[in-house]
């Protein structure tokens, strides 16, 4: 698909990953409305999250653990690569009605799962059958999840930064120019983040930059799926 870009503006999308674990993760609905949630299943506060971001008119996806390759830091109700289809059903749908709300899915971790087509196909099934699209949070280059997302007919898109992967203000700052770049480059970009404190405070600070540099923070639904360009990446989950 063509992608047509305005010369004279370009839109970044942002999603908070992560959300649901901790109290302190309430920060983050302070944030504009347009940034989406990508919030944890069956947390102690995953629904109430989900319901209050829907009260913001904010986007909310399910934030779907899948098997890494280390299998560390596994949360509970994981997708695994061995599951049967059925087992794997099983686990989106108790996952799902858990996220009240959710319009979309992106994979937390999931470099081993992403990369497996039997299990990503069962899942993207899933997805059409629920009218959901998915996010390839792109934690392997290996990733197979656009692909199978595109063969199956679900609307999909893909993360191009991680924001704060070293949580240090220098280095989000470096990565949220990198976000910029991209954006002014490709006509969008797409970045994930989590609710650190350090994070939460250098968007709220630097967010209102955007309007100056012509760029616009839009909903992640605004960019899906029209847009279809391949940006460069780094991986790590």
């Amino acid at each position: 698909m063509t992608l047509t870009v305005s010369a004279q503006s370009s839109q970044i999308v942002l999603i908070i990953d992560d959300m649901g674990n901790k109290s302190q993760d309430a920060e983050a609905f302070s944030l504009p409305e347009n940034i989406a949630f990508a919030i944890l299943p069956n947390k102690a506060l995953t629904k109430r999250f989900s319901e209050k971001a829907a009260i913001q008119h904010r986007e909310v996806i399910l934030h779907m653990p899948m098997e890494s390759l280390g299998g560390v830091k596994q949360e509970q109700g994981v997708l695994l690569s061995n599951m049967s289809a059925s087992d794997i059903v099983s686990s989106l749908q108790h996952a799902l009605d858990s996220v009240p709300n959710a319009i979309g899915l992106n994979n937390h971790m999931g470099s081993k799962f992403t990369q497996l087509s039997f299990p990503l196909s069962v899942t993207m099934e899933f997805l059409l059958d629920k009218g959901l699209f998915f996010v390839d949070s792109r934690t392997t280059r290996y990733s197979k999840a656009q692909r199978i997302a595109e063969q199956v007919g679900v609307p999909n898109i893909m993360r191009h930064v991680f924001l704060d992967h070293v949580v240090e203000l220098k280095q989000i700052e470096i990565q949220f120019n990198r976000l910029i770049e991209l954006s002014k480059k490709n006509g969008y970009a797409v970045g994930i983040a989590h609710p650190h404190p350090e994070t939460l405070n250098f968007l709220k600070g630097h967010l209102p930059e955007l309007k100056k540099q012509q760029i616009t923070l839009s909903k992640l639904s605004d960019v899906l799926p029209k847009y279809t360009v391949s940006l460069p990446l780094s991986f790590k989950d």
